[in-house]
């Protein structure tokens, strides 16, 4: 008889229990409230939770193909977890609270070890009630990094987040809305890089540099471009380009990430920007103040090494597993199963329940996918509803499928309304692997499921 869910969960915290104690050289990452400055000068102070004491929490950093050692504390008065999103790890050190893992329980801690096989642009954030731990500040980067990285005069981390904040600056309640859920997701008001509401960092004229785009909001598209720049597209979701591509326009959904090699072409005095287009206008969300230099010149862009992580040459002859989004606001959602029985809108929508995967309602006991490790996998996502959704896979990275090839090789998919998106990849990573939307209000409301890979 195969082990249900429940049971793996506990043999799982058996085995946290029984692990003995690390030495005292592991570092800490403490999660606890916190005092920071988002709003601008003359607000006050914003209370967060955070990782370290600072948001976004502190760069973590290991090289390609080596451990993670890492000791969560629990500092707070709820449980919480970490996810450690976009690195192919073993699945006990998922994170993911309920599925690989027991939340960890106020003032206690985890120890999370993993190898990390993937260099690239990661983050960690909590997944424990995470459309509020998130949104209240648990998150943070982590950069795997190359063997032999790219030459370039500064590697930069900016980190996006947005944050809905009262005219004190404090986070607003009312996480978990029904009205956000059945909407876009809870967007923030106000939009911060690294942290900071008017972040900037002087270049010097002609300066080549990375910069590591994050999108750690918790629902917001982000629509981006750059002035002053000669920029390329390097590498997606940490997984490099084989062809590196020019950055006209940047489209991040939640979680997605994108590498980016610029060279200043602003004069001297002027200021180069990043730059996000919302629906009342263009804003600069992120300043590079431009100093003496070198002339700008023409410099060829180069790919990126590639990583291990195993990608398809073409799309595999396999069938197609359909995965229905339904739901949502003007969506016309007749009703779902949950809890095995079938329910109207009203009746979901009062279990905070207003989407669905395939007729099902919030995380199903059996996984809507069981492959062998090895297998390729095919997954037409079909949102058949009026929202975008950013569909995040676990554990693995997977092919956009574009023009019936493997495309753009990612963790994270950005659906629009009405959208039909197909992903393919082999499943080599063994566990139990969520997909969810990263819209991390839809996620808690409707928008889970899991793959286990055998």
């Amino acid at each position: 008889m195969r082990a249900t869910r429940r049971q793996v969960l506990a043999g799982l915290a058996a085995l946290s229990a029984a692990r003995p104690a690390l030495g005292a050289d592991w570092p800490e990452l403490r999660a606890a409230p916190a005092e920071v400055q988002l709003a601008p000068e003359g607000y006050p102070a914003t209370s967060v939770w955070a990782f370290g004491g600072q948001v976004p929490g502190p760069v973590l950093r290991v090289p390609a193909g080596g451990r993670l050692r890492q000791r969560v504390v629990n500092g707070l008065d709820v449980p919480t977890s970490v996810h450690w999103h976009g690195i192919r790890l073993e699945n006990a050190m998922d994170g993911v609270a309920g599925l690989t893992q027991e939340a960890i329980a106020p003032g206690a801690t985890f120890d999370y070890d993993f190898s990390a096989p993937d260099a690239g642009t990661y983050w960690y954030h909590s997944h424990n009630r995470s459309f509020e731990q998130v949104a209240r500040g648990l998150l943070g980067p982590l950069i795997v990094e190359e063997a032999q990285p790219p030459e370039v005069d500064l590697d930069e981390i900016l980190m996006l987040d947005d944050w809905r904040l009262n005219e004190e600056a404090e986070i607003a309640g009312e996480f978990g809305a029904l009205f956000d859920a059945a909407h876009g997701g809870r967007i923030g008001n106000w939009v911060t890089v690294n942290g900071q509401a008017e972040w900037t960092r002087p270049l010097p004229q002609g300066a080549r540099v990375r910069l590591r785009l994050v999108n750690a909001a918790n629902a917001r598209i982000f629509s981006l471009r750059l002035s002053g720049f000669s920029a390329f597209v390097v590498a997606l979701d940490g997984q490099p380009l084989p062809e590196p591509f020019a950055a006209n326009e940047i489209t991040l959904a939640p979680a997605q990430r994108a590498d980016l090699i610029a060279d200043v072409t602003a004069d001297e005095g002027d200021e180069a920007a990043l730059i996000t287009r919302e629906r009342n206008g263009d804003f600069i969300i992120g300043g590079f103040p431009i100093e003496a230099g070198r002339a700008p010149g023409p410099r060829p862009i180069a790919a990126l090494p590639p990583n291990p992580a195993p990608r398809l040459a073409e799309l595999p002859d396999v069938p197609v597993r359909e995965l229905l989004m339904e739901g949502g606001a003007m969506g016309g959602m007749r009703g779902a199963m949950m809890g095995g029985a079938m329910m109207e809108p009203r009746a979901l929508a009062e279990r905070g329940m207003v989407w669905a995967f395939n007729g099902m309602a919030g995380m199903p006991d059996a996984p809507f996918a069981e492959v062998p490790r090895g297998t390729p996998v095919r997954i037409a996502l079909v949102n058949d509803t009026s929202w975008p959704h950013g569909m995040h896979l676990h554990g693995q990275h997977f092919h956009e499928v574009e023009d019936g090839r493997p495309g753009a090789y990612r963790d994270t998919t950005l659906i629009g309304p009405q959208e039909r998106r197909e992903i393919a990849f082999i499943a080599d990573n063994p566990g139990d692997w969520l997909l969810h939307c990263h819209m991390l209000a839809h996620a808690a409301s409707g928008m889970m499921t899991w793959i286990r890979v055998t």
